[in-house]
């Protein structure tokens, strides 16, 4: 299937519904379980559990995308310097430069240089490319 606009965001079903969901009830659960039974050492230990299930699902996402995001900057770093001989403008933004990454090379020095300057968001980023790149090793 050939990326655009309307069907690039990945969603992954086990993380972003299952895992989610099962993280969501859990926290309802034991909130209901501390308004019937009150603080006691179960409903605490209850409460332990689920924040600790709660930090890990938060960082299981963010991590990855944190050195994602260091390989996508340089990545278009490197990108933009062989198309245009100079590195991307410092003002960009991380959310900025990772729409970029779906610019086809014909325009990502001007959309890059446009984007700089007119501080666009990554979304008016997107809509503005013609020639879409797709992104098929993302997390």
């Amino acid at each position: 299937m050939e990326q655009n606009l309307a069907n690039h965001r990945r969603m992954h079903p086990v993380y972003h519904y299952f895992l989610s969901l099962m993280v969501l009830l859990s926290l309802v659960s034991v909130v209901v379980y501390i308004v019937k039974e009150g603080f006691g050492l179960t409903s605490v230990l209850f409460l332990f559990i689920v924040l600790f299930m709660l930090v890990t699902f938060i960082l299981l996402r963010s991590y990855p995308l944190k050195a994602q995001d260091r390989a996508i900057r340089a990545e278009e770093n490197l990108r933009h310097y062989v198309l245009s001989g100079k590195l991307l403008d410092s003002k960009l933004s991380m959310g900025q430069i990772t729409a970029l990454r779906f610019a086809g090379d014909a325009e990502l020095p001007e959309l890059s240089k446009r984007a700089a300057e007119q501080n666009l968001s990554p979304e008016d980023i997107k809509k503005a490319i013609k020639q879409w790149r797709g992104d098929t090793y993302r997390v």
